[in-house]
């Protein structure tokens, strides 16, 4: 790997596991500082030790995107202890799928908490930090799933949420050298989407199977793949790309 991100402060929310762990990674392999913000006490903890174990530069705090308090404490923790904050990853989320009838509230809450709420709060206090600076790069995760999906009303709105909130932030902080772009997966191989196998009630061999003959390059996606993306968005060199959604699905998305 390349230093391109060394001396760089990254934010990385729910980056314990899954695509998050995968992004984590990659950016500390650039050479960025990173810190993760989980709710996960114990895969935070495993998760930092196995990367501090391989050299990297890891911070870890306990806290939960929904709660205001508990991010603008962890970001200036953050900050403190590395001297700037960079980078910010929006990652975090969860997924409560149902066909729109047998929806609770509870159900689409969660989701909207999660997604929507968490971005904003994240945005809104590692932004203070970047505008001072003049520099900051904030990425937000979305989905292939903002385009429609059967079974996710709740995800996919929060989603396609996401993409508006990028949008409008790209507009807002650009002057100030913060750029503010998404990386929509399309099926990824998570602890995620094996859960969406197990709600369909479908073995998850079959349904990567299933999956894979509805994409053009012939497999299905891996973590890196978003991490690939992820580590573009952060590099000072697309400091031109503002505003934009890259879909990481393997083939064209309409």
């Amino acid at each position: 790997m390349t230093n391109h991100l060394q001396g760089r402060t990254a934010l990385v929310t729910g980056g314990s596991r899954g695509i998050g762990k995968a992004i984590v990674e990659r950016l500390a392999n650039e050479g960025a500082n990173v810190a993760i913000i989980d709710v996960d006490e114990k895969a935070l903890n495993e998760t930092v030790i196995e990367l501090r174990g391989k050299g990297h530069s890891i911070q870890g705090i306990e806290a939960s995107v929904t709660e205001s308090d508990q991010v603008e404490n962890a970001v200036k923790e953050i900050s403190e202890t590395f001297g700037s904050l960079d980078i910010l990853v929006n990652n975090a989320g969860v997924i409560r799928d149902n066909m729109l009838y047998k929806l609770t509230d509870d159900d689409w809450i969660t989701v909207m908490d999660v997604h929507l709420k968490g971005a904003f709060y994240a945005s809104r206090a590692a932004q203070h930090y970047m505008v001072k600076n003049n520099y900051g790069r904030i990425i937000n995760i979305s989905s292939i799933s903002a385009l429609g999906n059967k079974g996710q009303a709740n995800y996919a709105t929060a989603k396609a949420g996401l993409q508006g909130f990028t949008k409008t932030l790209a507009i807002e902080l650009g002057k100030y050298g913060v750029t503010v772009n998404a990386v929509a997966p399309g099926f990824i191989e998570t602890d995620m989407t094996k859960a969406t196998a197990d709600r369909l009630g479908i073995p998850f061999e079959e349904f990567v199977r299933d999956n894979v003959s509805n994409i053009p390059v012939g497999r299905t996606g891996k973590p890196e793949d978003i991490a690939n993306a992820v580590a573009f968005f952060a590099d000072e060199r697309s400091s031109y790309v503002n505003g934009q959604v890259i879909y990481v699905a393997g083939g064209p998305v309409s």
